[in-house]
């Protein structure tokens, strides 16, 4: 149900039912959804007033918001199958305009493949065991690895050539690395590793080492986020997620609750600090400044009026939602699975946040309020990673059970079941354009799917 309206985004309105028709001023062309206590409305309101037995005579407070105003098609085909690995792909990632794609292995490289051809581009050598994990600049300029050495690679995405000598300092692997927004700094040179050895290291790729060494954790990092204000956020299997200033590395706060170790931290603003100054159109910039600029009202405008939000997921089977800003304390425990959770990930507009677990099931919650809202059941394996479509309306999942699912987030079903690996699915990545999904997996191929 899609009406146009004025007001300020996302703040409750009250209507009464019987003046409905002439309250919304159809005037602006963006389509919004609308909520009653959290569901959204996608009957018409008397059918949803009857159905409820609600009377027409009680005001109703009605939530609306705007709707990304395109629209991703959903995948439903395999459009190639990669050779190229000779060992499990561990990890996919799309490059922040959706136009390179790279993949980490247990073979110790890393790949770029050409999206228009569907070939290999490069192979990235140097690494000494498997790569774990990588990530790209928000700029596009650099894509970094980590491996189960503990070492750090930096690449030319344009060359495939490392831009100098492996980073070293991490004593055991690499759980994860995070660059620092685009809008804070441009063009992109600071990035976060976080390591099995309990420490995290801000790295500074034109002085080609480590700045800050973020001590303080007592066992395993895990996870590690550079958040939108300048914070770094690490989880740890010590069970508290750190808080810390990038600047000197001094921690700022320490967020408890969880009873066992913290698997995976998501921020409400992932998507835009991903995705820096890029969006669906395509736009190319000139200069840094204008990359940043753009990147910085990007930022804004997705943040709204309220703080940044953080939501962590656990072997204790909960998770939290955070506003590490506001308070230390969580603003709401999201329980419900009956296994570890494995992934968290929140929608690109902020609203839903989606979990992943052992348990075989993918669930949905409100990215606000933390309200449960849906489970996704149809996965016969542990579900490994999440990804969502640019418009947040289509979410991905990746199971041990050798399919990749797409979940309908506006009917709560399943939308497409996507068979075709030969075994354990352990990575997938919806580009930030909404084209395109890839994935990869125990079976050493690297699978392209299109609608």
């Amino acid at each position: 149900m899609e009406h146009s309206s004025e007001g300020a985004i996302g703040m409750p309105r009250t209507i009464h039912p019987a003046s409905w028709s002439t309250t919304l001023i159809l005037e602006e062309k963006l389509p919004y959804s609308f909520y009653i206590s959290d569901q959204e409305l996608l009957v018409p309101l008397e059918t949803y007033l009857q159905k409820n037995k609600v009377s027409v005579e009680k005001v109703l407070s009605i939530v609306y918001q705007p709707q990304a105003v395109f629209r991703i098609r959903p995948v439903n085909r395999c459009s190639a199958t990669i050779a190229g690995h000779t060992e499990a792909v561990l990890s996919v990632a799309f490059s922040p305009d959706g136009r390179h794609l790279a993949s980490g292995s247990g073979d110790t490289t890393v790949r770029l493949w050409d999206l228009n051809t569907q070939t290999p581009m490069f192979t990235c050598t140097g690494h000494k065991n498997w790569v774990l994990c990588i990530a790209w600049s928000p700029d596009g300029k650099h894509l970094v690895s980590g491996s189960k050495a503990g070492e750090l690679q930096c690449w030319d995405p344009h060359s495939g050539k490392p831009s100098g000598n492996p980073l070293v300092g991490h004593k055991k692997w690499i759980t994860g690395i995070s660059w620092e927004p685009v809008h804070l700094n441009a063009p992109c040179r600071r990035f976060v590793s976080a390591s099995k050895d309990g420490d995290a290291r801000i790295w500074d790729v034109s002085l080609r080492k480590c700045v800050i060494c973020l001590t303080g954790h007592t066992l395993a990092i895990t996870c590690v986020k550079w958040g939108g204000d300048g914070v770094i956020y690490t989880g740890s299997q010590d069970c508290t997620i750190k808080v810390w200033e990038t600047s000197q590395g001094k921690l700022i706060r320490e967020l408890k609750g969880h009873g066992h170790w913290v698997n995976s931290l998501a921020l409400s603003t992932e998507y835009v600090l991903r995705t820096g100054a890029f969006d669906h159109t395509g736009k190319t910039y000139s200069s840094p400044e204008e990359m940043k600029k753009v990147a910085l009202e990007r930022y804004n405008k997705m943040k709204g009026n309220g703080p940044e939000r953080l939501v962590s997921g656990s072997d204790d089977f909960t998770m939290f939602l955070w506003e590490p800003a506001v308070s230390k304390h969580p603003k709401t425990r999201l329980t419900g699975h009956q296994q570890l959770v494995n992934h968290v990930y929140f929608s690109p507009d902020g609203q839903w946040v989606a979990s992943a677990s052992f348990d075989r099931s993918v669930k949905l919650w409100n990215g606000v309020t933390g309200k449960f809202v849906a489970a996704f059941r149809g996965h016969v394996g542990p579900v490994y990673q999440i990804s969502w479509s640019a418009d947040s309306r289509l979410l991905l999942s990746g199971s041990k059970d050798s399919t990749l699912k797409v979940w309908d987030i506006r009917t709560l079903k399943l939308k497409q079941d996507l068979p075709g690996h030969a075994d354990e699915v352990y990575a997938v990545d919806w580009s930030p354009d909404g084209e395109k999904v890839a994935s990869g997996g125990k079976d050493r191929m690297l699978k392209l799917w299109l609608g």
